[in-house]
C-alpha cells in the first residue's frame, strides 16, 4: 500500500507540492499573523485616542484614571492622591464602569 502512495505522488510532479505548500502559507497568514497584526493596530490606535479622565488597566492589572499624559508617558492616579507615572505601552484597556464603581461605606 505504501508504494503505491509514493508511486503516485511521484507521477503527480511538484505542482500539487507547491500548491500544498502555498495553502499552508495562507492558513497560517489569516489565522495566526494577520489577528496579532489587527490586534496591535487596534492597541496602537486605542493607545493614540488616551486622554484625561479616562478609567484604565494596565498590563500589570492595575486599575487608575489618567490625570496627564506626555508623548510618551501617562500618570495614572489609583487613590486619592497617589499617582503613579507609566509608559503608554503599558495600558491595556478602558476599564468599564461598573468596575469602577466604589462600594457604598
Amino acid at each position: 500500500m505504501q508504494t503505491i502512495l509514493l508511486q503516485a505522488g511521484q507521477d503527480g510532479g511538484i505542482l500539487p507540492q507547491l500548491l500544498m505548500f502555498g495553502a499552508i502559507i495562507l492558513v497560517f497568514y489569516f489565522f495566526m499573523i494577520r489577528p496579532q497584526q489587527k490586534k496591535a493596530k487596534d492597541q496602537k490606535k486605542f493607545r493614540d485616542e488616551l486622554s484625561k479622565g479616562m478609567s484604565v488597566v494596565t498590563i500589570g492589572g492595575l486599575h487608575g484614571k489618567l490625570v496627564a499624559m506626555d508623548d510618551d508617558t501617562v500618570v495614572v492616579e489609583v487613590d486619592k492622591g497617589v499617582r503613579l507615572t507609566f509608559e503608554k505601552s503599558a495600558i491595556s484597556m478602558e476599564a468599564t464602569a461598573k468596575v469602577n464603581q466604589q462600594p457604598n461605606s
